[in-house]
């Protein structure tokens, strides 16, 4: 079953921003007066379909891509009987240069409007809840395995990020601090600011959602919100409600603390100060060998809450998609330097773990959102056989006053369809690596 809500959001993602990203193309061509014959979702062989007018409209078999085929257009169809004939007034390569070029950004516009649409709705309905740089300031943060690999400890206050302040700690471990050349923390420990080193290539670190839980977070106060029954919590009597203060005498503030003494003393008995109500009492519990008494505790730390009108729903949605372009154009260039792991490349099954294993509708709409702004920045890149290639093409049309012959686009197109199919096997094959090795 988790397979298949994994594989179900993958599918509907893809279908929803190529189904809009090929109407794009299709529209802009219809537009201009141009034939569109076929408009397809997903790959042949065809599953079903219908003609309206001069168009067929099909679902395909093979649900990663879909395509426009457009009369007299080089594409991957390579219908070399049509382009041989003499040219029609409504076949795309009759039209002025200018109308090719939109046709061909039509889709990428698309699939930009329609990220931008996705997160200004999910800025505006469910706004914004984080830790503030003030709360991370106060309390610290907790340092785990990646978090000290860098020299990240234990309630450091995090100041600023490359001499720059923050406003929410998620911008900690986001792509544009971890992306950074040169890039450092500034941390307050114990009264001394100390320099915390971004290293090269760090981000490789974080190859999926587990190991964004293994590097900071903020720390927090707690009370206990629940007993687990026959536990040594409930043997001694402990509360919903209850504050665990201190463990063998030493003081205890935050939940972390207090999962490091209990797990110092796996196996042996602690003394634990209870507060309960204003009244002082003292416990001895029994420590299980994982360093737990059976307890679940409740965070004393509220995040800020902020809600955004309309028009700063726009800006910040904006603000919010554009921001993933930067960040995967930053990644891509540091991925030919060698900074960035080419194992990062993900396919369809990589994807689809993304999206999770649990039906999540806000989580669904975030990814699906992420995706259409990533889709139309690769289809934006200058290969052959994507968008890009052709708008490359166009434009070095409009500037020379001289178009490529067609056997050009032709053999463009067959080495940019190969490096598209290298692409994917290699993105399949580190989904399929990842799946074994685990990272």
């Amino acid at each position: 079953m988790d397979t298949l809500i994994m594989v179900g959001q993958l599918l509907l993602g893809l279908s929803i921003l190529v189904g809009l990203h090929e109407l794009g193309h299709l529209l802009t061509a219809k537009m201009f007066g141009m034939r569109v014959e076929k408009f397809s979702i997903g790959f042949p062989p065809k599953i079903i379909g219908f003609q309206w007018g001069e168009t067929e409209y099909s679902i395909g078999a093979i649900p990663l891509g879909g395509f426009v085929k457009i009369s007299g257009m080089v594409d991957e169809s390579m219908d070399k009987d049509q382009l041989s004939a003499e040219p029609q007034p409504w076949e795309f390569r009759s039209k002025p240069a200018w109308q090719r070029l939109i046709v061909m950004l039509g889709g990428i516009i698309v699939n930009v409007v329609t990220g931008i649409i996705i997160f200004v709705v999910l800025v505006h309905q469910r706004g914004e809840t984080y830790y503030s740089r003030d709360q991370v300031i106060e309390n610290g943060i907790v340092a785990y395995e990646i978090g000290q690999q860098i020299g990240f400890q234990d309630g450091d206050k995090v100041l600023d990020i490359n001499g720059q302040p923050y406003v929410s700690i998620n911008e900690l471990s986001g792509g544009e601090a971890l992306l950074s050349s040169g890039g450092y923390y500034s941390v307050d420990r114990g009264g001394e600011v100390v320099k915390i080193d971004i290293p090269r290539g760090f981000i490789n670190s974080f190859s999926n959602e587990e190991s964004m839980s293994k590097f900071i977070n903020i720390r927090f106060p707690f009370e206990i919100q629940e007993v687990a029954p026959k536990s040594a919590a409930e043997a001694i009597g402990l509360q919903k409600g209850d504050k665990i203060i201190a463990v063998n005498d030493r003081p205890i503030e935050y939940f972390n603390e207090l999962q490091t003494s209990l797990g110092e003393l796996k196996g042996e008995k602690a003394e634990l100060t209870i507060q309960r109500n204003g009244e002082i009492l003292s416990k001895t519990a029994d420590v299980s060998e994982e360093g737990t008494i059976g307890i679940a505790i409740n965070s004393l730390l509220s995040p800020v809450v902020k809600k955004y009108a309309i028009g700063e729903s726009i800006a910040k949605g904006t603000q919010r998609a554009f921001g993933v372009v930067i960040v995967n154009a930053k990644a891509l260039g540091k991925m030919f330097t060698g900074e960035v792991s080419a194992k990062n490349v993900s396919g369809p099954i990589g994807m689809a773990q993304i999206y999770g294993n649990q039906w999540d509708w806000v989580k669904f709409w975030t990814i699906t959102g992420l995706i259409s702004m990533i889709l139309a920045f690769m289809n934006l890149l200058p290969i052959p056989a994507l968008d890009g290639g052709h708008v490359m093409f166009l434009l070095y049309e409009m500037i020379s006053g001289r178009s490529p012959s067609d056997k050009f686009l032709e053999n463009a197109q067959k080495v940019g369809m190969v490096l598209l199919l290298a692409l994917m096997v290699f993105a399949i094959g580190n989904d399929i690596l990842k799946l074994f090795t685990g990272s």
